[in-house]
């Protein structure tokens, strides 16, 4: 298996269902797809299709559309679910909290006051107000 085949954010965008999958958007080099284990409602995750782990792989082109699709994630974020801030940013590396190492992506965590709470001390759980389907189908519509 190749790392290509064996990582999610390569195989996800390579099948033709994109409400299953999560993808609310496609580029020429980069994607936006609803994180199925989010923080908060919304949070979204922009990759490249191209595997790459480093960021000085990307070619100038991907690059700029990947902060563009950031940009429009920010944007749909803002229009749908009215957050009051958004946590941005990249883990590169497992040992900076990557969960998917292998493959380079961006996080778009829409934030509201007070919306920590007690559960994620409790089981590692987190209590989300809406059903991921939901959450697509509602940003979806609006794209």
């Amino acid at each position: 298996m190749t790392p290509e085949s064996g990582c999610i954010l390569c195989r996800k965008p390579g099948e033709d269902n994109d409400e299953a999958n999560l993808i609310l958007y496609r580029g020429e080099h980069n994607f936006i797809i609803l994180n199925a284990f989010p923080y908060n409602p919304g949070h979204l995750m922009v990759a490249p299709y191209r595997h790459t782990a480093d960021l000085h792989e990307l070619e100038e082109e991907e690059a700029m559309e990947h902060f563009r699709i950031i940009k429009k994630g920010l944007g749909l974020l803002r229009e749908v679910m009215e957050p009051a801030g958004f946590n941005i940013g990249l883990n590169l590396g497992r040992a900076a909290g990557a969960g998917i190492a292998e493959h380079l992506h961006t996080h778009i965590v829409p934030r509201w006051g007070g919306d920590t709470n007690f559960m994620p001390v409790l089981s590692d759980t987190k209590v989300l107000p809406e059903a991921l389907t939901a959450t697509y189908r509602k940003l979806k519509a609006r794209l």
